[in-house]
């Protein structure tokens, strides 16, 4: 190999790295320190210069991957989003009991996605709401995210009353989902989201979800 080879190798890879697993890497560094600074003080509060120096990279760095201090939050709250969806559907396809235990599975993993790093709810429910359309945009597309997943188990476990009496299931997921989300809120500036005893929240969630589902029985039977 000559002298050019040799260059050439070594600015290909980079402590093991190639290109694109740096830039990976350059993310991840990133959105982490995105998450702890604006966990800590705030999305207005934290500009890119701080959490470019708390992630150890340039500005210039910051804008390969990011087009703004916006985008960057969008990314982070969708990689936050993504953690709880897959924390959820995982405890569904654990879940080997009846139709109850599945429920209540789902809601246990919905409940620690949430709350059992405390910087979650600060980002998503405590910075979400307001900073602009396209994050209003995406916040929205992650609570019907979940209301089509809660409209499915619906169905797989035979939830669903008989068509023909005026029960919209899209809907009535959509308005389950934000029962749930804002339990969660609530629960954080209870005494007990301040001791973190998530078995409360986790009783909250359930005996909410246990009385939709009773009001679906209700419907069906009245038909």
């Amino acid at each position: 190999m000559t002298s050019t080879d040799k260059s050439q190798a070594r600015s290909r890879r980079i402590q093991g790295l190639d290109a694109e697993q740096r830039r990976a890497r350059r993310r991840e560094q990133i959105l982490a320190a995105a998450f702890d600074l604006i966990a800590a003080d705030g999305y207005v509060n934290t500009a890119i210069e701080q959490i470019c120096q708390t992630a150890f990279v340039g500005n210039k760095a910051f804008y390969e991957l990011f087009d703004s201090k916006e985008d960057c939050y969008l990314a982070l709250l969708q990689q936050q989003t993504e953690r709880a969806q897959d924390m959820v559907a995982a405890a569904l396809a654990e879940s080997t009991g009846d139709r109850d235990a599945a429920v209540a599975a789902v809601l246990g993993a919905f409940a620690h996605s949430m709350v059992d790093d405390p910087r979650v709810a600060k980002v998503t429910f405590g910075e979400a709401s307001g900073i602009s359309a396209k994050v209003e945009q995406q916040r929205r597309t992650n609570r019907r995210w979940a209301a089509h997943f809660l409209e499915t188990l619906w169905r797989e476990y035979e939830f669903v009353p008989p068509a023909g009496i005026g029960i919209d299931l899209p809907a009535l997921a959509v308005s389950a989902i934000g029962g749930l989300f804002e339990t969660v809120a609530d629960w954080l500036h209870t005494e007990a989201g301040a001791t973190g005893e998530v078995d409360v929240l986790i009783r909250d969630l359930t005996a909410f979800i246990k009385i939709v589902h009773l009001g679906l029985a209700a419907a069906a039977s009245e038909r």
